[in-house]
């Protein structure tokens, strides 16, 4: 198992590298797959400044089924809840978690318009993250889905 690992750290070095290898092509006896996913760095298709709270799990913080998402997805690290940007929209809020990827899969009460509530596993963490004024780089914009919960 870790063999197939460092081949494949290896090989998303290499293709950072000028004159990266092409697949096909062997590396230090490994030969790399033909459909050897493009490695790229994402960049924001949009900006936008909003506040950003954190939320946990608990029945205080969320409806009769806190562990489930607006979406019908499990909470799980890297959701976040917007209402202004469709589920599955990847973003990024560089100021607090720098290159993290998050996902919206969640709702909050319609009035928070200008919101963006990142999930987090307790409610110590959530309260101790606090509130802020940042921006959130979007990266990719999801499509609207409508779930029963």
């Amino acid at each position: 198992m870790f063999p197939y690992i460092f081949a494949a750290v290896s090989t998303a070095v290499l293709l950072f590298s000028p004159g990266a290898v092409k697949p096909s092509e062997e590396v230090e006896g490994i030969t790399l797959p033909e459909a050897l996913p493009v490695i790229e760095t994402a960049e924001a298709v949009e900006t936008h400044e909003v506040w950003v709270t954190a939320y946990s799990s608990t029945p205080e913080e969320t409806d009769d089924t806190p562990f489930v998402t607006a979406s019908n997805t499990e909470t799980r690290d890297g959701i976040v809840a917007a209402n202004f940007l469709p589920f599955g929209t990847r973003i990024r809020i560089p100021e607090h978690f720098g290159d993290k990827v998050f996902t919206v899969e969640d709702r909050m009460h319609r009035r928070k318009t200008n919101f963006v509530d990142v999930w987090m596993p307790t409610k110590r963490d959530a309260v101790h993250f606090g509130i802020s004024y940042t921006k959130i780089e979007v990266l990719e914009r999801g499509h609207e889905i409508i779930a029963a919960k």
